[in-house]
């Protein structure tokens, strides 16, 4: 059992926690934890920054002791409902976004903004579900377009994701791309969840910790690369307590 990602491997850290009215605060907070996890480094050696257009950068400062001189990683941001993620990752470009779970008029909205082939999936969902599948779409458009950098432009909520259903890989390719994977971790919360990350060359593991409530919930899946499952292991600890994190095999 570890509470750190593995070193040298391609990981995405994703903190999931409460917002305070959109205020930067929390965000950067989240932001530099989620760094911390990730290289194994103080919080206080962790700087947060943007890149042109507003996308989040976390910076390793070179007044730390490695030896390399400043690290950079990439990162993004997502805040819906007094909720905001973060996810870093130390492989490449990365998205993330996230939803609360809420009554919508699913199929009016894909009908009118999806691409067909997925207004059609929608339909064809149990209602019981429609809303929550609707905000999968949403979401995974969301973080892949943060992930190629270009966000919705372009007719972005036309662009295909995988159909988020039945059995499989936690991250799938997205339509028309060999090297874009997005996936939903579930948090347990209430939210939907979207992870995207782009330039992928091998195995990525993704390590998920959200607090939101009373209870903290990790959760880390692992995505290798030729493998049709991904391990997926979780556990909910009392919010005081120090996350524990099972690896899958």
């Amino acid at each position: 059992m570890s509470q750190l990602p593995v070193p040298g491997r391609d990981t995405v850290c994703v903190w999931v926690g409460g917002d305070c009215g959109g205020r930067p605060a929390p965000a950067r907070r989240l932001l530099r934890r989620a760094a911390a996890a990730l290289l194994d480094r103080p919080e206080a050696e962790f700087v947060v920054g943007h890149r042109p257009g507003g996308i989040p950068l976390v910076r390793l400062g070179a007044s730390s002791d490695v030896d390399s001189g400043p690290v950079e990683l990439p990162a993004s941001l997502s805040r819906s409902g007094g909720v905001v993620a973060v996810a870093v990752r130390s492989g490449g470009p990365v998205g993330v976004d996230v939803e609360r779970c809420r009554p919508l008029p699913a199929l009016d909205l894909a009908r009118r903004w999806y691409d067909p082939a997925e207004a059609a999936w929608l339909a064809g969902r149990p209602p019981s579900g429609r809303d929550r599948d609707f905000l999968r779409l949403w979401t995974a458009k969301e973080a892949v377009g943060k992930a190629l950098g270009v966000g919705l432009r372009d007719g972005g909520l036309r662009r295909r994701m995988p159909a988020p259903d039945g059995e499989g890989p936690l991250l799938r390719p997205v339509p028309g791309s060999r090297t874009v994977r997005v996936g939903h971790p579930c948090t347990g919360t209430g939210l939907v969840l979207a992870v995207a990350v782009a330039d992928l060359s091998g195995p990525v593991e993704i390590v998920v910790e959200a607090t939101v409530g009373r209870d903290r919930e990790v959760l880390e899946a692992v995505q290798r690369a030729g493998h049709d499952v991904a391990a997926v292991r979780s556990a909910s600890v009392d919010r005081t307590s120090l996350p524990v994190v099972v690896r899958g095999s």
